[in-house]
């Protein structure tokens, strides 16, 4: 039986192909050595990142929640009127059947919040709920916005802002590789978009993460 380094034995059960892409990442030293502890940070950077992105979606959803309540009552996850206002299409991600399966044996609206996708909230930062939710209610419920930007300006600032987030977790949650992207732009739009609704809570998070020091020690 051929024996095998300890570092060969890892790239086997992670997979040739997998570690290959942190292989051609490391061309500046092409080693499995240096190609396993980019895999290795990689990994924990990403487990770092989960937290902020956590914090982020828990105040964002229910800065949205509080704007729909504003419109469509405490009880917004079973009005009709909410349910019509949300798109429909045939194909591709369904934010009204996601409204219907969230709230399918659940009774008050903060147990239907976490059911819903990550987005399902962006899909609300479109330009389709501008008249009802977001010109009256943008600056109610994100009191921490740039006033002098107008309020369609602004909503495509989160909307954007939240497309970036959403894909790099998308992508933490498949286990694919996140060393390529600034992942420092990345905490601070995490960051960014909770002070928009508390500025306190932004720096909590900031004093609460371990993703930053990890970021800034990623290997050579």
């Amino acid at each position: 039986m051929l024996s095998i380094t300890p570092d060969q034995a890892v790239k086997t059960a992670l997979s040739a192909a997998r570690i290959g892409t942190y292989e051609a990442a490391t061309q500046g030293n092409p080693n499995l050595p240096s190609a396993l502890a980019l895999y290795a940070w990689n990994a924990q950077v990403a487990a770092a990142m989960l937290a902020p992105l956590h914090l982020c979606e828990v105040v964002i959803r229910n800065a949205v929640s509080d704007a729909i309540a504003l419109v469509y009552g405490p009880q917004w996850a079973w009005s009709a009127g909410f349910l019509q206002s949300l798109p429909n299409p045939a194909k591709g991600y369904n934010p009204r059947q996601d409204l219907l399966s969230a709230r399918t044996g659940k009774t008050t609206v903060g147990k239907v919040i976490p059911e819903l996708k990550f987005v399902f909230w962006q899909t609300l930062f479109t330009q389709r709920f501008d008249q009802r939710l977001w010109n009256p209610h943008l600056a109610t419920v994100l009191p921490h916005l740039n006033g002098s930007q107008t309020t369609p300006q602004l909503r495509g600032l989160i909307y954007t802002e939240l497309e970036q987030l959403r894909k790099l977790r998308n992508r933490i949650a498949h286990h694919e590789p996140i060393f390529k992207r600034n992942l420092a732009d990345d905490l601070q739009k995490a960051h960014d978009l909770i002070a928009f609704r508390c500025p306190i809570t932004a720096s909590w998070m900031t004093s609460n993460q371990q993703a930053a020091s990890l970021i800034a020690s990623k290997p050579a």
